[in-house]
Parts: C-alpha cells; sequence; structure tokens
C-alpha cells in the first residue's frame, strides 16, 4: 500500500470517527411509561469512610444504601447557609444513587450540560449523557446533544459522590437553538 493510500484511508477514518462523535445520541422512551409519578428525584446515600472515584461510590451504596429526602431538581450548589450535599445533610464524604425518570415535553434535538463537584455519571434513556470521575470544583462537564425521538418520560440514573471542599450537581438543557437553563423541577418524576 502506498503512503497516499494510508494517508488517505487514515483521513477517512478520522472523518467517519468524528461525524460518529457529532451525531446527537438517541434517547429511548421509558417502557412502559409511568402512569403517575411523584415531583422530585428520589435518592439513595451511603456515608463511606472515604469516597474517591465512582467505583467507591458503587461500593459503598452497595454496602448500605438509605433513601434520602428526595431532590426538588438537579440545581443543587452548597453555601455557607446550605453547606449539605444534596438534601444528604452531610457536607462530605457522601455517594448518592439516583433513579428517576426525566420529562421532554416535545421531540427535537436537545443539548444537555451538567456541572458538578465532585464526581457524577448520568444516564438518560440509555445513553451516558456525563461523567468525571475526579475531585474537582463546580465545573462544566461537556455539551452533549440527544435526539428525542418523542415526548414522554425517560429513565435517568446516576451515580454521584462528593468527597470534601463544597459541593454541586446542576443539569441545564437546552431544545436546538435555544439557550442552556435549568431543567425544570416539573421534568423530574420518580415513582
Amino acid at each position: 500500500m502506498t503512503m497516499h493510500r494510508i494517508v488517505g484511508l487514515a483521513a477517512l477514518v478520522a472523518l467517519c470517527a468524528g461525524a460518529v462523535v457529532a451525531s446527537p445520541l438517541k434517547l429511548k422512551l421509558a417502557d412502559p411509561q409511568p402512569e403517575s409519578v411523584s415531583a422530585g428525584l428520589a435518592v439513595d446515600y451511603a456515608f463511606p469512610n472515604d469516597v474517591n472515584s465512582l467505583r467507591d461510590a458503587y461500593v459503598a451504596l452497595g454496602m448500605g444504601a438509605k433513601p434520602g429526602k428526595p431532590l426538588v431538581d438537579l440545581n443543587y450548589l452548597s453555601s455557607q447557609s446550605e453547606p449539605s450535599a444534596l438534601t444528604s445533610g452531610q457536607e462530605t464524604k457522601v455517594a448518592a444513587r439516583i433513579k428517576v425518570y426525566v420529562r421532554f415535553d416535545a421531540p427535537g434535538i436537545y443539548t444537555l450540560e451538567t456541572y458538578s463537584n465532585d464526581g457524577v455519571e448520568i444516564s438518560i434513556g440509555g445513553h451516558e449523557v456525563a461523567k468525571v470521575d475526579q475531585k474537582r470544583g463546580c465545573d462544566p462537564i461537556g455539551a452533549v446533544e440527544v435526539s428525542v425521538p418523542a415526548a414522554g418520560w425517560y429513565d435517568l440514573e446516576a451515580l454521584y459522590w462528593q468527597r470534601k471542599g463544597g459541593s454541586c450537581l446542576i443539569m441545564e438543557w437546552a431544545e436546538e437553538g435555544g439557550e442552556l437553563k435549568t431543567v425544570p423541577a416539573a421534568a423530574f418524576g420518580h415513582k
């Protein structure tokens, strides 16, 4: 194979890989669709001696998760007056598992952005939409485009951990061409 063919083939592979990455993730409706949901996001907590990774959070939750006060939405930023990580009642060494629904009222392309301090992994409709597994400030993880095939409820699962020094978990969305804004509380529900 000549050098020109190798370079051309490499360019084609890179172009195709870029096209796949740029395609919106096609979400899958929850099946069955829930007939009724309670407002907010159901959450289970564990409080390990230390937590430094998603794996640590997963293990801690597997060894002794306890239901917590449901989250109102995904717009949590700790402060001096509200220092707890989410609704845990604890500032540090928190692991949380969230299994709920998120409702999209119209089909289309949406942009999702998540902020976290520290680590989080979130999937919606069968696709990972956010993942970071390190100690960090409340920074954006990176916008992801999703394709919503129909209005309705979509499964949302999240694994979150907070070690120390402030916490946040925020999710924003925008319809195609719109500006990002916090996902409203009314878009979340749990059984």
